[in-house]
């Protein structure tokens, strides 16, 4: 199995203006690892991240814009995703009123049509469309999915589920099973710590848990609780580093005591 070359090789992350993203970042930035960044808002980015990534402008939802941002590409971590229920992010061409949030949420499927942003279009066709546009010779895809992919009709993934966001972060997970390229899923928990939206880069590279619970790692799906956002990004940047994490799929809480360090290795090579 292909090692990870911090020194050579170069990874993609998508959605990296959003708090997860923004942390991924900074955590291979700390490594020593190129980056390129794939945005819609190359000037946000710039400002960001310092002029320390490469810069590539794409949008997931338009497959066109995909493959000019992939020469040299050996790893995808995607990050992107949007709010479970509708909201600003969503990117409705108007803002509904009273009566039309009224059918939205009475005829969930009903905003679809309506919105640009939704799970659907980001966590299904837009990781599909990014799938695609991988090299075939990618080493690794890494993607944040979501607890409760499996437990759609139990409380609370039910109601976490009610527009979507859930069957669509399985679609997303389904494209990249089967499109044969090695692939680490990583279903986190409620996403706690930030997001670090307004902070700048010196800050992301300081970011640490405010929280005192260990990383406690599952599969099957049947893991429950809170997940920090930076721990969450450890894990995505951890794993490339470790082979023992590739064609896995896990869920990732923050439970028990913390210990003095995360023994990443250790917990990976538990993921049977």
């Amino acid at each position: 199995m292909t090692s990870f070359d911090s020194v050579e090789d170069l990874v993609l992350v998508a959605g990296a203006t959003g708090g997860v993203g923004q942390l991924v970042v900074g955590k291979l930035l700390e490594k020593g690892v190129k980056v390129r960044v794939l945005t819609r808002n190359s000037a946000k980015a710039e400002e960001m991240f310092n002029q320390r990534v490469e810069i590539a402008v794409g949008d997931i939802r338009q497959p066109a814009t995909l493959p000019a941002a992939m020469s040299g590409v050996t790893h995808i971590i995607n990050c992107t995703g949007t709010t479970a229920f509708p909201s600003a992010r969503w990117e409705f061409d108007q803002p509904p009123n009273l009566i039309e949030w009224g059918i939205i949420f009475l005829n969930p499927k009903s905003s679809e049509a309506k919105a640009k942003n939704s799970p659907a279009k980001i966590d299904a066709q837009g990781v599909s469309n990014l799938v695609v546009a991988a090299p075939q010779s990618l080493k690794r895809f890494i993607f944040i999915s979501s607890c409760g992919i499996l437990r759609k009709n139990q409380f609370p993934f039910s109601i976490l589920n009610g527009f979507g966001v859930l069957d669509a972060k399985q679609k997303g997970e389904e494209s990249i099973i089967n499109s044969g390229l090695p692939y680490t899923i990583i279903r986190p928990g409620r996403l706690i710590d930030g997001p670090y939206t307004s902070y700048d880069l010196n800050t992301l590279l300081k970011a640490k848990t405010g929280g005192k619970y260990g990383v406690v790692i599952g599969t099957g799906d049947t893991l429950s609780g809170d997940a920090s956002r930076i721990d969450v990004a450890n894990a995505c940047v951890e794993c490339l580093f470790q082979p023992s994490s590739s064609r896995k799929i896990f869920e990732i809480v923050n439970q028990g005591q913390r210990p003095p360090v995360i023994d990443w290795e250790t917990l990976f090579s538990e993921i049977e």
